[in-house]
Parts: C-alpha cells; sequence; structure tokens
C-alpha cells in the first residue's frame, strides 16, 4: 500500500546517503538535511520542518526496523523554478501492517505518543509511504522553497 501527498516531478541533483544504525547517525541526518535545505535556499522555518521530520523517520528506522538499520538519501530536488531538498528514508524491517491507522495521530506501536509518521507528514509539503509485512517501509519526504 501506497500514501502520498502532492508529488510533482522533480530533477534530482546532488544526492547523500546516510546509513542509520546507531543514535551518533541521527546527528549526521539532520546536519546532512540542513546543509542540503540551506543550499536548496529554504528559510528557517522550513528548514526546521524537514529536518525535524528527517529526524523523527530516522529515530522510527532505530526503533522498529530490523537491526535498527537502514538509510537515509539526502538529495536537493528542483522542479520548474522551485528548489528544495528531498529525504527517502528506507529499512527492510517488518512493515506495517496497516499504514492507515499507522498514519492516524495516537497511534502507537510501542507505547509513545503516536504522533511520529502523521506528525512528519504534517511537517513537509510531500510526503509518500510504502510499506509491507515483511518488505521493510520506505517515506519519502520533500520540502519546497517559497
Amino acid at each position: 500500500m501506497t500514501i502520498t501527498a502532492d508529488n510533482p516531478p522533480a530533477e534530482l541533483l546532488a544526492v547523500t546517503t546516510v546509513t542509520i544504525g546507531a543514535e551518533s547517525d541521527l546527528l549526521r541526518v539532520r546536519s546532512t538535511m540542513r546543509a542540503y535545505a540551506r543550499q536548496a535556499g529554504l528559510g528557517l522555518t522550513a528548514t526546521t520542518k524537514v529536518v525535524t521530520a528527517g529526524s523523527e523517520l530516522a529515530r522510527n528506522i532505530l526503533r522498529y526496523a530490523t537491526g535498527g538499520q537502514g538509510v537515509a538519501t539526502v538529495q536537493e530536488a528542483a522542479s520548474g523554478q522551485k528548489t528544495g531538498v528531498q529525504a527517502v528514508f528506507a529499512d527492510r524491517g517488518p512493515g506495517i501492517a496497516d499504514l492507515e491507522q499507522a498514519m492516524r495521530s495516537g497511534f502507537s506501536t510501542a507505547g509513545g505518543l503516536g504522533l511520529g509518521l502523521p506528525g512528519s507528514r504534517r511537517l513537509v509539503d510531500e510526503f509518500a509511504i510504502d510499506s509491507a509485512p515483511g518488505l521493510g517501509t520506505r517515506v519519502t519526504i520533500c520540502q519546497w522553497n517559497r
């Protein structure tokens, strides 16, 4: 199952991949996303939103993926006159059995507040998630310069 938000075609430019396997990798994800946001000309608010969403998605990989392993691929994106930052968070974990339920605020399988996925979706301009039991999860986010 796939859930997507507005998803215009984007020309992808420079790419950086960050392996996620430990808490220290969350800092690398945040700093990489911040650098790409700055390069794309995002303002402070847009930068803070995309970095926060990315940090939450990277943390989800540590919590839920098999062995806490996954990758974040961060890249500059361009579509027409717009520039932005796009990030893909992927793991080969257990997957999400019910995406619709997982995207509802307040739902948590780990006893948390249940704000991670739906909160990340609200923070960015574009959000897409693809997951299936036993196949892992892939979340793509994008924030555009206004």
